[in-house]
């Protein structure tokens, strides 16, 4: 078992290299309006998948028991949409002295602002072997609450205003969320025993999905134009990204860990990725829809293309050392637990 998990490891990582360079060499197969239809493929099949295939194996009580974590929850949602915005247009008051195009800094604000998505946190959170079920829930939840919550900060830092769709954004999450994922919690039901028994690939499914959302990501990021401009501004970009990207997972770490914060090893691996991540699906429709018409709308959104792949290539690096980490914590816990 442990070899075909490495070996499954070695192949993930493998498949996000192939990916990458596949979308360098021809971003076009995989753009929106491409061959591959990412606006349906990934937007609606592909979320759609995950969360059907997260349905069918996330056992009913798990899902049922996680609805009730209210500080779990709390805490992930507080992190993602005040103390993360709130943190970010701290940091641009520095960087507002730089030479950084300022319209790249306030696509940095516009990334803080965004929800978390509804794919990447679930599916690394299931790699890890975290909370998935919190996962979900918060990713779910989070995405809902940005429909409101994120059009209304991004008015706060930027002052930008615009009418936001509400319902069809809410339609749209509702049938690529929710639907699948009651779809697959009911198709459990009926076929638990044969799931049991055979242990179909849940991970390996998901682990695919999540290769063909890096390659359309990386596809749209390479074939923007914009990426090609002000080279030191995107370089700059680029570093500040990963910096607060390891920052605020080492915070969240930090935060859930303590010795008061009674949160388990597995509810820290979902803190990590949920408070951290931010949803590309939901931000650049919200985006093209409040800053409707603006000018420096490209260069607005380059931020956010940047930090959803950057998201999803260091949360994969570091699902090895996350993991080794919640399976020692686990142990430790077991270890040091009385026997009767």
């Amino acid at each position: 078992m442990r070899l075909l998990e490495r070996m499954r490891k070695e192949w993930f990582m493998v498949g996000i290299v192939l990916a990458i360079a596949g979308a360098k060499l021809e971003p076009s197969i995989g753009v929106n309006g491409g061959p591959l239809k990412p606006e349906i493929t990934v937007s609606y099949i592909a979320v759609a998948t995950i969360f059907f295939n997260s349905g069918l194996s996330l056992n009913t009580e798990e899902l049922t028991s996680a609805l009730v974590h209210l500080k779990l929850h709390l805490f992930i949602q507080i992190f993602t949409l005040a103390f993360f915005p709130a943190t970010i247009w701290l940091f641009l008051q520095l960087l507002s002295i730089t030479p950084i195009n300022e319209w790249l800094l306030k696509g940095l604000q516009t990334v803080g602002c965004m929800p978390p998505p509804v794919s990447s946190a679930v599916i690394l959170t299931k790699a890890v072997g975290g909370n998935e079920a919190a996962a979900i829930f918060n990713s779910a939840f989070g995405s809902f609450l940005g429909i409101v919550v994120t059009p209304l900060l991004l008015l706060l830092f930027l002052g930008s205003s615009s009418s936001v769709p509400f319902t069809s954004i809410f339609s749209q999450l509702f049938m690529t969320v929710v639907v699948p994922l009651i779809i697959g919690q009911v198709v459990r039901r009926y076929i638990k025993d044969w799931l049991e028994r055979k242990k179909p690939p849940f991970g390996a499914i998901s682990s695919s999905v999540l290769l063909m959302i890096i390659y359309t990501t990386f596809c749209d990021t390479f074939s923007n134009p914009n990426i090609d401009l002000d080279k030191f501004s995107l370089i700059l970009i680029l570093f500040i990204i990963c910096s607060i990207q390891l920052s605020f997972m080492l915070l969240t770490f930090i935060f859930s860990t303590r010795n008061n914060s009674s949160f388990t090893p597995a509810d820290t691996v979902a803190i990590i990725f949920c408070s951290t991540h931010k949803s590309l699906t939901l931000g650049i429709p919200m985006l093209k829809i409040v800053f409707a018409g603006h000018e420096h709308l490209s260069l607005i959104a380059v931020p956010l293309l940047i930090y959803h792949p950057v998201q999803i290539l260091l949360g994969s690096v570091l699902v090895p050392t996350i993991k080794s980490w919640m399976v020692s914590r686990q142990k430790g816990v077991k270890l040091t637990r009385p026997t009767v």
